[in-house]
C-alpha cells in the first residue's frame, strides 16, 4: 500500500508561474523589451515571485539542525556544485563566442572585469546562477544561527524559545542596510538576509494555517491577497529586486506587500487544494533544470546572431521565437539533466543499511 504523501501541487504552480516570468524576462531584456510600459507594469505586480523559492523551503522544512559537517556538505552537494557546474558551462558558451565578435565588432561587447569574479554572484554566460549561491548561503546561516539560538534559549520554557524565532524578522532590515551601503559584500550575497526572512516566514506560515480549519484559511488569504492589490495600486513604486538586492520606495510598505501576497497565494491555493496544472506545474517540478539551461540557451542565439551581423535588439519576432523554443529545449533537456547529479544538485539519498 502507497502510504506516501500527496505532492502539494500549489507550490510547484508558484514555482512554475516565477521560472515563466524569469526566464521571459530575460527574453525580454535580450531584445530590448525591459523598459516597454506594459512589461513594467507586469514586473511591478510581480517583482516577490523569487521569493517563492526561499518561502516554499521555509515551508516544507523540519529543521536545518544536525551535524553541522553532513549538512554544510548535503547543501554544497545540491547547491555549490550545480552553482559552479553550470555557471562554467554558461561560461564556455560565452568565451567560445569571444574571438568571433572581437574580429567583427573590435570589442568583447560587454565589459570583462576580473573584478566581476568575486564581487557577482553570477557567471559570464550564466549570471542567474546568483540564486544558486545565495540560496546556499542562506542555508548555511540559517543553520549556524539556530544552533546558536537553541544553544542561547537551552533551558528556557518552549514558548521563549519559540517566540525567539521572531529575531529572524528584522533580518529584512539587514539587507536593506547593505543596499543604502551600495550592497558591499562579494558574490552579490547581500541578499541573503532577505532570503532567511522568506525562510522563516514560511516556516511561520506553515506552523500558523496548519492551526487553521480550511475556511478560515481562505478566508484569511483572500483578505490578504487584496490586502495587497491595495496597496501596491497606492504604493506602485514600492518593490523588491533580489537578484541586485534593490528595494524601490518604502521599505516598510514593500515587505508588508511581499508578505502579505506570499502567504496570500500560498494559502489559497493550499487550502483550495489546486490540482496539477500539467505545463507549468511541470515546470514547477523541473525548475532547476529550467532555470540552470535557459541563460546559456539565450547567450547562444544572441551571439549567433552577432556573429552573422544580425542585432536581436529591438525585435519582438524574436521575442516570440525564443519564449516556446526555449521552454521546448529545456523540458526535453529535463530527463538528461536530472540524471547528472553534479549540475541538477539531485543527488541518490543514501539508504541506511541495518
Amino acid at each position: 500500500m502507497n502510504t506516501a504523501k500527496p505532492r502539494n501541487h500549489a507550490f510547484d504552480f508558484l514555482c512554475g508561474i516565477c521560472i515563466i516570468r524569469m526566464v521571459s524576462l530575460h527574453i525580454m531584456a535580450y531584445c530590448g523589451h525591459a523598459d516597454d510600459d506594459w512589461w513594467r507594469e507586469v514586473m511591478q505586480w510581480t517583482y516577490y515571485f523569487m521569493s517563492f523559492f526561499f518561502f516554499k523551503a521555509g515551508y516544507f522544512n523540519k529543521s536545518v539542525l544536525g551535524d553541522s559537517r553532513q549538512y554544510c556538505k548535503d547543501k554544497a552537494k545540491r547547491l555549490l556544485i550545480p552553482y559552479l557546474t553550470t555557471g562554467l558551462l554558461g561560461g564556455a558558451v560565452y568565451f567560445s563566442f569571444l574571438p568571433f565578435l572581437i574580429q567583427r565588432f573590435h570589442n568583447p561587447l560587454e565589459p570583462l572585469e576580473w573584478p566581476h569574479v568575486w564581487e557577482n554572484g553570477s557567471f559570464y554566460g550564466n549570471s542567474p546562477t546568483w540564486f544558486l549561491i545565495s540560496f546556499f548561503a542562506a542555508y548555511i546561516l540559517i543553520h549556524f544561527l539556530e544552533k546558536g539560538r537553541h544553544k542561547l534559549f537551552d533551558g528556557f520554557s518552549p514558548d521563549v524559545s519559540h517566540w525567539s524565532s521572531l529575531l529572524y524578522f528584522v533580518f529584512p532590515f539587514v539587507s536593506y542596510w547593505l543596499f543604502t551601503l551600495k550592497n558591499p559584500l562579494w558574490l552579490s550575497l547581500n541578499n541573503v538576509f532577505m532570503g532567511i526572512f522568506f525562510f522563516e516566514l514560511g516556516r511561520a506560515w506553515s506552523r500558523i494555517i496548519g492551526r487553521w480549519s480550511q475556511e478560515r484559511t481562505i478566508h484569511v488569504s483572500i483578505a490578504l491577497i487584496l490586502f495587497f492589490i491595495a496597496s501596491n495600486f497606492v504604493f506602485h513604486d514600492a518593490s523588491y529586486v533580489m537578484s541586485n538586492n534593490k528595494f524601490t520606495g518604502n521599505v516598510f510598505i514593500t515587505l508588508i506587500n511581499i508578505t502579505t501576497i506570499l502567504c496570500g497565494l500560498s494559502g489559497l491555493l493550499i487550502a483550495t487544494h489546486l490540482p496539477r496544472v500539467p505545463i507549468i506545474n511541470f515546470i514547477g517540478e523541473h525548475s532547476m533544470v529550467f532555470f540552470v539551461s535557459h541563460y546559456p540557451m539565450l547567450y547562444y542565439y544572441k551571439f549567433m546572431h552577432l556573429c552573422f551581423g544580425r542585432s536581436i535588439f529591438g525585435r519582438y519576432d524574436d521575442v516570440l521565437i525564443l519564449i516556446p523554443v526555449i521552454f521546448i529545449i529545456c523540458a526535453w533537456l529535463v530527463p538528461y539533466i536530472e540524471r547528472i547529479p553534479w549540475l541538477s544538485g539531485r543527488w541518490p539519498k543514501k539508504v541506511e543499511s541495518r
